[in-house]
């Protein structure tokens, strides 16, 4: 009888990346609690998203535990620092959404392995999951998503609008996300995306998109008040779609089952 190798343990895990999910403190699964309650230093990210059905006095609150503010320096040029309170503590991160939704944190995780420290994440929903499903449309039609960013000034770049052009080359749909700067409080509303995708079409000189475009808004996914809408663009231009976070969905090719979904969240 051949005996069996000892499994490898490798070093224990002492930095978590916790998802909080998509809208308030309840959002956060249960396994993600227990590992704030066993940490030694909580942290939390806040410039790729927020919670926008809370605060950070109520999460901390909730969870029993300070949490420490890490602006977009603390995490990617900061992230050392984490590294090196995990080899002496248990720390955890804490992301809106899904931790592995942004590649600073991919990084975060490579650094710390280079280091010698054991990471493991626990994951929530996200953007990426609640979205297509929010509007009846297939997870696996979605091409690339995207991203607009606020103009400034008499810049706008037209990259954004690429995921567009391709995706709709090949028939798929497209998740926009839309520009947040957490530090002034300020998120785009869908209003002034569904302005600039119009820019942006004209610029690239892509006259499919216009105000009969079929595209959709969520407004604060996850909440109990929030609101999903399709439609055309001109439809939805003045449309009030209420307090952020709102993303938008410009739609692709639709199966039967997609248009009849997409068609009953016509206003």
């Amino acid at each position: 009888v051949m005996a069996k190798r000892p499994m490898a343990l490798g070093p224990p895990v002492t930095l978590h990346l916790v998802g909080l999910g998509l809208h308030d403190v309840d959002d956060i699964t249960l396994k993600g609690m227990k590992r704030v309650q066993a940490a030694d230093t909580v942290f939390i990210e806040t410039y790729t998203a927020f919670l926008a059905g809370t605060s950070h006095e109520a999460l901390e609150a909730a969870l029993g535990t300070e949490i420490l503010p890490l602006d977009r320096v603390g995490v990617e040029r900061g992230g050392n620092d984490l590294v090196e309170r995990a080899k002496s503590e248990d720390v955890v991160l804490l992301v809106v959404g899904d931790p592995m939704a942004a590649t600073t944190h991919a990084d975060l995780i490579l650094r710390a392995k280079d280091a010698g420290v054991a990471v493991d994440v626990t994951h929530a929903a996200s953007i990426f999951s609640a979205a297509p499903g929010l509007v009846g449309l297939q997870h696996y039609k979605f091409g690339k998503t995207t991203t607009l960013v606020r103009p400034e000034d008499n810049w706008m770049p037209t990259s954004p609008f690429d995921a567009l052009i391709e995706n709709r080359e090949h028939g798929l749909h497209t998740l926009v996300l839309l520009d947040i700067k957490a530090d002034e409080g300020w998120c785009m509303p869908a209003n002034q995306a569904l302005e600039i995708l119009l820019q942006l079409a004209e610029k690239t000189e892509q006259d499919w998109f216009d105000q009969d475009s079929q595209v959709g808004v969520i407004s604060r996914a996850g909440s109990p008040e929030g609101t999903v809408v399709t439609g055309t663009v001109a439809d939805l231009g003045s449309y009030d779609f209420g307090a952020p976070l709102h993303c938008v969905i410009v739609a692709g090719q639709m199966q039967h089952m997609e248009e009849e979904f997409w068609r009953s969240l016509h206003p």
